[in-house]
Formats: C-alpha cells, structure tokens, sequence
C-alpha cells in the first residue's frame, strides 16, 4: 500500500510491537480464543478472516454486539511486523475489481465509511483487512494477546442507548494515525 491519502487513513491504537485489530464472534470462538490466547478448533483456518483496527467501525458492523454469530467482540494484539507485511500484500478491492486479481490475494483491504459514536457515517474511510485462508495460520502466529470487550462494549451501548454519549466517549480506545513507510 504506497499511497494513502487523508481520506483513507489508517488510525489504530498500536506501540512499537504492536497493534489492536478487532473482531467480532459467538460465544464458542470467543471463548476458545480467550482461553488459548489464539484462535483455535471452533475457528475457521479455511475461509477469509477481516480484521479491523476500527473499534467505531466494528460496532457498526456488529451492532454493538448485538447481531447473531457476532456477541462477542475480541480486542486482538497482533504484531506490528504481521500487519505491516499484510500492508505490503493487500490488494485494494476497489481498485482491483475490473484487474481480476483478487480471488489470488493472500490479503485484500475494503475502505468503508468510518462511523461516530452514533453509527453515522464520516467522510473518511477505514481500513479493514482480508486475511486469506493461506495466510490464516501466520495470523495466528503473530498474535500476541486477546482481550474480550465485550462487557465494555454491552456499557458503552447502554450508555449511548441512554443518551450518555459523553461518558461512553470516556471508553473509546485512543488511536493515532498508522504511517505506512
């Protein structure tokens, strides 16, 4: 990915060996995943996987967790060196559609509209990625710790739910922009 512009930015929260993807699943890969520190039997090693460092964006996605298969919202420690090479491998679906070479990609990037605390749409986009059936056992190679959010996540709905929009604010995780060199 050479080129990123200020509407397509990555903002994750990371340090200097890590950053925080998140994914959302039931009960029995959550709970599998909790316990191992990886993902494990209850875990499909055969299909794509799309990790995403918008915790905003994922609440969109699983509606707070509230959608089925997706109850459980996984916060992921992955290696910075892991998500850097999938940067290097990602294949842009926009872009590719008409190229044909997607169904090749070992990691493909979708852009979606970031969302605010409210579900709204903003006029940035965020990254998510495809992580391929070929390169799903190095994923989980390369995580370092999972968190279950889950309970933080079912207070921060209750709170916006109440109109409490400033005290789920307080919870959001603190992200900065991601340069790709």
């Amino acid at each position: 990915m050479s080129h990123i512009n200020n509407y397509k930015t990555i903002r994750a929260t990371f340090d200097k060996d890590t950053i925080i993807v998140y994914q959302a699943f039931n009960d029995n890969i959550a709970n599998q995943a909790i316990e191992l520190q990886k993902f494990g039997s209850e875990f499909s090693f055969h299909r794509m996987t799309w990790i995403k460092p918008s915790f905003l964006w994922l609440m969109e996605r699983s509606n707070w967790a509230n959608k089925p298969n997706q109850e459980r919202i996984l916060e992921i420690h992955l290696k910075r060196d892991f998500w850097d090479k999938c940067l290097e491998l990602a294949v842009d679906t926009d872009a590719s559609k008409s190229e044909g070479n997607i169904k090749d990609a070992q990691i493909l990037v979708q852009w979606d509209p970031e969302r605010t605390l409210r579900g709204s749409k903003l006029n940035i986009r965020s990254i998510q990625i495809g992580v391929s059936r070929n390169m799903i056992n190095e994923y989980n190679e390369n995580i370092k710790k999972i968190v279950d959010l889950t309970e933080k996540v079912k207070k921060m709905y209750l709170l916006n739910s109440n109109g409490k929009f400033d005290k789920s604010t307080q919870l959001l995780p603190k992200v900065k922009e991601y340069i790709v060199l």
